[in-house]
């Protein structure tokens, strides 16, 4: 892609830099193309106002930092660069060279909004700084979270308050999707060892047997939710992997279960991990074993977009003219973009793709058109925000 005139970004432009970045997925920190590509492309930008660094301290993540006129605020605008461990199954004559790596959460479409809105800003330059953050490790290993404890925003680089999408193919394309309060869940990845005692299927006297045990663990954790969370509030515990035993006539001496915690806010995942524990403890206790609980809430907190910032940002795009604003709820689903916002004030939002195939889908095929559409939103939302 060649953009000599140092204009922003057309629409053809946008489409093949999305079909360009969707053929060379990468996987958590492991970005080294897609970072090469971003670089090559914003280098081709009017750079007079433009300034670019790789921090040394996460090599494959790229921060560009735009200077204002006048500045009051340094305005940041986030997005996620890496891909899934899922082999493509769409049959598109662009689709991933790298095998068993798939852009399967639209973080292809992401860069694309990203470098179509910086594009314009690149060439028309804004009263605010503006602060573009190319993020590695969405998907996994914490890559928001990581940034911030690098000490990545610092100086010039850090922003008063960020801003970042993430694709919908439940919403019509080009619809932008918002909500106060919390829009993705928090997570914590749980896992759980019950050790015991193995022996012989026909002497069970003689033995521990931890696949009782951990069934029963399974069946008790399933009462947090139900007994004690807020029916308000919701949360959700889900057990998808348990392990145990390796013959049909050899009791098992040990279990071993991975599960996942989703909650609404930070407060309520924290009351969960803590029952988590609780349940087990008493399970150990009362089937004579001993039992390891291990909670990794990671860096992907519940996505809580700040009061004032949202409801500034949806006032403006129910009233942008060719935008389709929805109200949205709360979705289950994690994003590390939650730790950020735990650290700076902003606010997270959907961009409708409109598509059959769910997010993590190896079929996932986003209307292309969205990406447009998602550039002149935001564009307007930021040339808003900076005359506030």
């Amino acid at each position: 892609m060649e953009n000599k005139s140092q204009a922003p970004l057309t629409e053809s432009q946008l489409i093949q830099i999305y079909q360009d970045l969707h053929q060379i997925p990468e996987l958590a920190m492991q970005e080294v193309q897609t970072h090469a590509y971003l670089e090559k492309i914003i280098r081709q930008f009017d750079q007079t106002n433009l300034e670019i660094t790789t921090p040394a301290q996460m090599p494959t993540a790229l921060l560009v930092l735009v200077h204002g006129s006048a500045p009051k605020r340094t305005v940041g605008y986030r997005t996620d660069i890496d891909g899934l461990p899922v082999k493509e199954e769409t049959d598109l004559p662009f689709a991933s060279t790298h095998p068993n790596v798939m852009h399967a959460c639209g973080h292809d479409i992401h860069m694309s909004v990203a470098l179509g809105t910086l594009s314009y800003f690149a060439s028309h330059q804004p009263k605010d700084n503006l602060l573009f953050f190319f993020q590695p490790a969405e998907e996994s290993l914490n890559g928001g979270k990581t940034a911030y404890e690098k000490n990545v925003f610092t100086g010039k680089w850090r922003p008063d308050e960020f801003y970042g999408l993430h694709d919908n193919p439940d919403l019509p394309v080009g619809a932008i999707g918002c909500r106060m309060g919390t829009l993705f869940a928090g997570t914590t990845e749980v896992d759980v060892d019950f050790y015991g005692k193995g022996g012989h299927a026909a002497f069970p006297q003689d033995a521990n047997d931890m696949v009782v045990a951990a069934s029963q663990f399974i069946n008790q954790v399933q009462t947090i939710v139900s007994r004690s969370v807020d029916p308000i509030e919701g949360g959700v515990i889900t057990f998808g992997k348990f392990e145990a035993g390796t013959i049909r006539n050899v009791i098992a001496g040990r279990a071993h279960l991975e599960g996942t915690i989703r909650g609404l806010t930070q407060t309520m995942i924290e009351h969960i991990d803590q029952r988590i524990k609780e349940v087990a403890n008493g399970i150990a206790q009362s089937y004579q074993a001993t039992v390891e609980v291990k909670l990794n809430q990671g860096g992907y907190w519940p996505v809580e977009n700040n009061s004032a910032l949202t409801k500034n940002f949806i006032s403006y795009m129910k009233q942008a003219e060719n935008v389709q604003f929805v109200e949205t709820q709360p979705a289950m689903t994690g994003e590390d973009f939650g730790y950020l916002l735990a650290k700076f004030p902003g606010t997270m939002f959907w961009l409708g793709v409109e598509d059959a195939s769910q997010l993590h889908s190896a079929t996932l095929k986003p209307n292309l058109k969205a990406i447009q559409l998602g550039v002149s939103a935001i564009t307007g939302f930021l040339l808003d925000r900076m005359n506030k």
